[in-house]
């Protein structure tokens, strides 16, 4: 596993570096459990990502990948949440409740679901473990997505947009997570988007569109009101907001106005 990783890494620095981090891997996860050493995997995935995209703690990159990720995270939460939503509801209100088939279809049901653990653990507190399980089950919706093909949305944007949101997660800075503050905001803003089209499809909301547009409103209106409470980070969170943005310009582009 750690081969194709170290990949990841400039080629100066991988030949400079190379067999010292390979040295530390090793050693980390001498006798360690298989989710520990996944977990050390992904660490140096996300340090390598880092160096090709130059992101640092005290760059400007860095410090708007780290006001923007747990708003990355409320999005995913909400977007695949909502997908979950039209799922179990169709299904509900069916005569018989559909199986699930070993498709790409299914394979999209339980990555959104892990999108969901992983965001939720990542915003009430747990933010490594659950980032990672979010990047993880937003690559597999990428790829799922496209394995299915139109009957069942689009096979282009909607993968470019769920890997935008991982490589956003994972590039951003470990040592500088969210604050409790922005967990909430972000949980807060996932819920006020996930709920009413939940309802929607329920049919307990007296309209009959599904307002592709809502998320992003929701999204907007939100960043606006953070940017407003603290204007000396304004331009820094107005630009956080318009990067988590990209799951529900998807949304928007396949469910319509």
């Amino acid at each position: 596993m750690i081969g194709p990783l170290l990949r990841l890494y400039p080629r100066r620095y991988r030949i400079e570096s190379g067999e010292e981090i390979l040295a530390v891997y090793r050693e980390s996860v001498d006798g360690a459990r298989a989710v520990d050493r996944l977990r050390e995997a992904a660490d140096i995935a996300g340090h390598a990502l880092r160096m090709r995209l130059g992101v640092t703690s005290s760059s400007t990159a860095g410090r708007l990948l780290a006001e923007a990720a747990p708003q990355v995270a409320g999005v995913a939460a909400a977007y695949c949440g909502v997908h979950l939503s039209r799922w179990y509801v169709a299904g509900a209100l069916s005569p018989a409740f559909p199986p699930l088939d070993p498709d790409s279809w299914t394979v999209r049901l339980f990555s959104s679901a892990l999108v969901v653990v992983g965001a939720v653990t990542a915003l009430t507190g747990r933010w490594r473990a659950g980032v990672w399980a979010a990047v993880v089950g937003l690559v597999a919706l990428a790829v799922a997505t496209v394995l299915s093909g139109p009957a069942f949305g689009d096979p282009v944007v909607t993968p470019v947009m769920a890997l935008l949101a991982a490589l956003t997660l994972a590039a951003a800075p470990p040592d500088q997570p969210p604050g409790a503050r922005d967990r909430v905001a972000a949980g807060v803003t996932a819920a006020a988007v996930w709920a009413p089209v939940t309802a929607l499809y329920a049919g307990v909301l007296p309209v009959s569109t599904d307002h592709g547009l809502w998320p992003l409103l929701v999204l907007a209106a939100c960043g606006v009101a953070r940017a407003l409470r603290q204007r000396p980070l304004a331009v820094l969170r107005t630009a956080a907001t318009v990067v988590a943005c990209p799951l529900y310009l998807a949304f928007a582009h396949t469910v319509g106005p």
